[in-house]
């Protein structure tokens, strides 16, 4: 199902917003990068991405609160998987366009090169 943007209210407009929001800080995208693979715990996470558990836990929150993120209880630990796929697409999506774009520059800044060399 497709959605017209036009046709949203402005509190759904504010739920994308959010959403958005949720993904502007790296440490966030770092989070969901280690959960594509696989869920983990916090104390995994602190190792793998060589943060504090303090700063993962606000992090993770953040996460869980735009829908993101999922935690599920086992014992006493907490496991955090990725709970919309979606945002894994858009992260993509948004990461190919950078990589074209970036492609596009330095392609450019390669001709710029050899012309100046060439004018020497």
């Amino acid at each position: 199902m497709v959605i017209d943007p036009s046709m949203l209210t402005d509190e759904a407009l504010e739920m994308v917003a959010a959403r958005f929001r949720c993904l502007a800080e790296p440490m966030r995208l770092k989070i969901l990068r280690a959960l594509q693979e696989r869920e983990l715990t916090v104390g995994q996470l602190v190792r793998q991405l060589e943060a504090n558990q303090a700063n993962i836990s606000k992090h993770l929150k953040v996460l869980m609160e735009a829908g993101v993120v999922a935690r599920r209880s086992q014992g006493t630990s907490a496991h955090f998987s990725i709970s919309d796929p979606m945002i894994l697409t858009l992260c993509h999506t948004i990461c190919n366009g950078l990589a074209e774009k970036l492609k596009t520059q330095a392609k450019g800044f390669g001709l710029t090169l050899a012309k100046r060399r060439a004018a020497r």
